[in-house]
């Protein structure tokens, strides 16, 4: 009998090719070795309990860094990039060089801060991070890592000068990074930023230097990260840790004199702060980020803009937006004509933009918010009304939320209460930030899970997995099923808030993120299932089946277990340590039951 179970689990079980090797190798050392590059000898035991190439512990955390000055000829130009053998192709330059800089009419004098999203160019070699990324499986959804994109972390610097012809001092200090850690990179900056523009190229050398002495961003480890005298102390979320809590806070009781700044979060912008002028919609506003409406903040300045888009990313925290959205959107982007075009309805995306033009450009786009400057902690902007769409003719407009949308669900005055008492009372925006995320948090969790009941109950039983079949499917999602369970077990037994329930879920579903919500629990309990099979496998007397099988049979037993042994090595199945090992015992016992001169062939097959 032969296992058809295994028949087809996983690829071939061959190891890495000599081209794969060789290619691995020729991306370890860039030819040449100017200042900041890596040498063949510049490999270094890092105290981690591996050997690193130099700017390896430097790539776990960004790609590169980049000074972006204004030339009176060539316009923004990059200058520097740190460390010099980091590549960027012309189109990524470009967009950096575009999007460092605020527009002319944002009027941003003394020092800003802000953060943009852009698109890695198709074609590129993907980096030697693979060790980088066994730490995204551990990470929190709304924090892996988007292969597509790069993050830009900004510090602009604009002041008067008369010694320069243009009569100002204008650059751009920029960190680079695939990671979404941006009140993290927003402190780094803080740190080196001021002090780089009086002392120039060597001191961001040194920092660069300090960036490669850290230790990897390992998930669930309080890190301490020295950066030009100063040692930041973090933690980066885990997948397991219980949303709405963190973690550092119950770590730092024991005053520490080494410890400089001390960071409660890596990722979370101040919300309240940019939801103040529109509070009193936020319910609505997380309603249209859920659903992956098209959505446009216009904002005086790139902070303003970057701080808002991201605050709506993060209101619908645990679930991660799955769509593009860009934080500080220009019209010199490489997307601009696309994200655009009057051809076809606007995209699923949200983007943040400051330039006057937009305001024009973007008219036909169905929910525009329009805000004025953030007010500085303690000060309330007065509140945006709801406007319609064909009043908002220019930039110049009144700030206000321009949509003809109807929400699905009441809108909670509890919620407004609380935090309007809060103005009154002059309660801290980060104590109102805490109140306001709770709540998202809360109305998320809600609506998601009578989702999560729904998907488990399509999970196979586990009395039917066999270890001589293939690993059952899941059931197929059927929406109007789905919908009678929300009867019984809706979001009504955890939520307070009235409204059209089921409206905003049939809505939900053809959405960008319930594909991508779904289509990660899906993988998730696949891979379950998977894990399952192993452990019926591990549980069979496999001794006793070879004997009473053909030889041919035994050896296509054996490869297609050790192939099982790969899946679940590269998948990361959720196996314990103690079945992989109990399998591999199996696999031995049956390669030594077998001729001498299979043994030696088998051994060494698929496990390089």
């Amino acid at each position: 009998m032969a296992l058809r179970g295994l028949a087809h689990s996983g690829p071939n079980s061959r190891g890495p090719s000599e081209e794969v090797v060789a290619a691995a190798e020729e991306r370890r050392a860039p030819a040449v070795v100017p200042v900041g590059a890596v040498r063949e000898d510049d490999e270094e035991d890092d105290g981690r309990g591996r050997g690193l190439l130099r700017w390896d512990g430097f790539s776990a955390w960004l790609h590169c860094v980049c000074v972006v000055g204004f030339d009176l000829e060539l316009g923004q130009a990059v200058e520097v990039i740190y460390p010099q053998h980091s590549k960027l192709t012309d189109k990524e330059k470009t967009n950096i060089c575009y999007l460092s800089f605020p527009d002319s009419n944002s009027g941003c004098l003394g020092d800003t801060q802000f953060c943009f999203r852009f698109r890695q160019s198709s074609g590129r070699r993907v980096s030697l991070h693979c060790l980088l990324d066994q730490f995204d499986k551990d990470l929190p959804v709304y924090l892996k890592k988007d292969p597509a994109y790069f993050y830009g972390y900004v510090y602009f610097r604009q002041v008067r000068d008369k010694t320069l012809k243009r009569g100002y001092f204008q650059k751009s200090l920029v960190l680079i990074s695939k990671l979404p850690y941006i009140h993290f990179f927003h402190t780094v900056l803080k740190q080196i930023a001021p002090e780089y523009f009086e002392k120039s190229e060597p001191y961001l050398e040194a920092a660069c230097n300090d960036v490669d002495q850290w230790p990897a961003p390992v998930p669930g480890k309080t890190l301490h990260l020295p950066i030009m005298g100063v040692v930041m102390k973090v933690r980066i979320p885990t997948c397991h840790d219980k949303p709405g809590t963190t973690q550092i806070v119950q770590l730092t009781q024991q005053a520490n004199t080494h410890i400089s700044v001390i960071l409660p979060t890596v990722h979370e912008v101040d919300l309240f702060r940019c939801f103040c002028p529109v509070f009193l919609h936020s319910q609505m506003l997380w309603e249209l980020v859920l659903l992956g409406e098209p959505l446009v903040v216009m904002a005086p300045s790139p902070s303003e803009s970057s701080e808002t888009v991201l605050a709506l990313i993060n209101c619908i925290s645990p679930l991660k937006y799955v769509s593009d959205f860009r934080p500080y959107f220009t019209i010199h982007d490489s997307e601009f004509k696309e994200y655009t075009t009057r051809t076809q309805a606007p995209p699923s995306v949200i983007l943040g933009v400051t330039n006057p033009f937009f305001a024009k450009t973007l008219q036909h786009w169905p929910h525009i918010i329009r805000i004025g400057d953030l007010k500085p902690a303690g000060e309330i902007p007065k509140q945006v009304k709801v406007k319609k769409l064909k009043n908002l003719k220019t930039l110049d407009s009144k700030p206000g939320v321009y949509t003809s949308y109807k929400p699905y669900l009441n809108r909670d005055e509890e919620i407004i209460k609380q935090l309007q008492k809060g103005v009154q009372q002059k309660r801290p925006s980060e104590a109102q930030s805490v109140i306001l995320r709770r709540y998202f948090l809360e109305l998320t969790q809600s609506f998601i899970i009578p989702l999560e009941r729904y998907v488990a109950s399509l999970m196979p039983l586990q009395k039917s997995i066999s270890p001589w079949k293939s690993p059952p499917q899941l059931r197929q999602f059927l929406p109007e099923e789905f919908m009678k369970t929300l009867e019984k077990t809706g979001p009504q037994l955890t939520s307070r808030i009235k409204g059209d329930w089921i409206g905003l879920y049939r809505h939900f579903l053809k959405s960008p993120n319930f594909d991508g919500w779904f289509k990660t629990r899906r993988k998730e309990m696949t891979q379950k299932l998977e894990a399952l099979h192993l452990e019926a496998l591990c549980e069979e007397d496999l001794l006793l089946w070879t004997q009473k099988h053909t030889e041919v049979e035994t050896v296509d037993l054996v490869l297609k277990l050790k192939n099982k042994l790969l899946q679940a090595d590269r998948e990361h199945l959720p196996v314990k340590p103690e079945t992989m090992e109990k399998l591999r015992t199996h696999i031995d016992a049956i390669i030594f039951a077998l001729p001498e001169d299979l043994q030696g062939i088998l051994l060494k097959t698929g496990m390089t």
